[in-house]
């Protein structure tokens, strides 16, 4: 069986869903930018790590809210629809996640 390329692959996402995550990128985004300032204007060292540190939290969040997302919608359908090929998929995207 022929694995199916991920560049093919689409989601359609809820109104909701869709604002969510783009709400939290935009809050990292700006998050991002606050930390380039810092560095061009000097700020110590310790206040730049503790603000990537918070960046890291960010992202981390946002990982959580779309693997859950997926997994109910995506990882389950699949799986009703005897897609288990899925669940490896889904294996070898949490194994990246927790390097």
């Amino acid at each position: 069986m022929e694995k199916e390329c991920c560049k093919c692959k689409k989601k359609q996402r809820s109104e909701e869903e869709y604002k969510a995550l783009i709400n939290r990128l935009n809050r990292i985004e700006g998050q991002v930018r606050g930390v380039k300032k810092m560095v061009e204007t000097d700020t110590y060292c310790t206040d730049i790590l503790v603000q990537v540190s918070a960046i890291n939290a960010a992202l981390n969040a946002f990982n959580r809210e779309l693997l859950a997302n997926h997994i109910h919608t995506c990882v389950a359908e699949d799986i009703r629809n005897g897609k288990d090929e899925t669940i490896d998929e889904l294996v070898a995207t949490l194994q990246k996640l927790m390097k």
